[in-house]
């Protein structure tokens, strides 16, 4: 859950999957559709895959049960595309649909904000020193532009003391900029880049930068170690076969906490009527207007119980 969140989050539009060979909805796909909605994500494209593993009978009665199951979602009106994976059977279809969606309007005079969803290091073991490359970033710009050459911030940075909870912001110099595999002189807002610096590949091996937010030097939104939340509780919990409420969050609960593409465990230090406080185990980079989705632990894995934003 904690990996389709923190994906989702440098989307603009979403493919969801259903399988013709199995009732609709799986516990998984509602699951999905719901984080979508959290994200604010609207245009998505339903793909009723394995047509070719039911009779035409059934293949309908499992389009019905899609139609259904989206009523009254932010996908209603999204178009339904039966397919065969293993046939080719309308893969042009998709296409054609993916050919429809219209590009966001971005603001490309706002400060540039990169979503980090990777970082990693490209160099072989034993290379020439002389030969090695700097760290490099994953993710998708939100807002404005970002030029080779670029003086920029990564926040909430890495840890300074593993003792204390501190993180120290992490100042880097734009290298190179790729996108379909070629280099670009500036990325704008949309899409997915990767950003190649001059930093020690050690700081960005393993998705250690993962979550992070890049922008200009002293231009990026501030930096929580506890937060306010005001909270939206759902009904009930998304995901589980079976109907079961979702009980109050309790004082002391560790709960999983996903923002753009950052991950974190919050425990509850205080609570009122509809507003949680949380002290983050990691910190993380945030605008007022983002929004925080919440999942607690059921089952031996992460379920979403509802959302919260910044008490201003």
């Amino acid at each position: 859950m904690a990996t389709m969140l923190s994906g989702a989050a440098i989307m603009d539009a979403a493919l969801l999957l259903v399988a013709a060979n199995e009732p609709c909805p799986q516990p998984q796909t509602e699951e999905h559709l719901m984080a979508l909605t959290l994200i604010g994500i609207k245009d998505i494209i339903i793909i009723q895959n394995k047509i070719d593993a039911v009779s035409k009978d059934d293949a309908i009665k499992n389009y019905n049960e899609i139609k259904k199951f989206l009523n009254g979602t932010i996908a209603e009106n999204s178009p339904i595309i039966p397919v065969s994976a293993k046939y080719n059977i309308n893969i042009d279809k998709i296409m054609e649909e993916i050919c429809k969606l219209k590009t966001p309007v971005r603001d490309l005079k706002k400060d540039p904000v990169m979503y980090v969803a990777r970082s990693f290091d490209i160099n072989k073991p034993g290379s020439d020193i002389k030969n090695l490359f700097g760290g490099i970033l994953g993710g998708s710009i939100k807002q404005g532009v970002l030029k080779v050459g670029d003086e920029v911030e990564i926040s909430p940075g890495i840890r300074k003391d593993e003792h204390k909870q501190k993180w120290d912001p992490v100042r880097a110099k734009i290298a190179d900029i790729k996108t379909g595999g070629k280099s670009v002189k500036e990325a704008v807002a949309g899409g997915s880049i990767a950003i190649l610096t001059e930093l020690d590949p050690s700081i960005v091996k393993s998705d250690n930068l993962a979550g992070n937010i890049l922008g200009l030097m002293n231009k990026l939104p501030p930096v929580y170690y506890e937060i306010s939340l005001e909270v939206k509780l759902f009904n009930r919990i998304i995901g589980l076969k079976t109907e079961q409420k979702v009980d109050p969050v309790k004082k002391g609960e560790g709960l999983m906490i996903n923002v753009n593409s950052a991950v974190t465990l919050g425990i509850v230090s205080e609570l009122s009527k509809d507003k949680i406080h949380l002290i983050l185990k990691r910190p993380v980079c945030a605008s007022p207007e983002d929004r925080f989705s919440i999942s607690r632990r059921v089952e031996n894995r992460w379920r979403l119980i509802g959302y919260g934003t910044i008490k201003r």
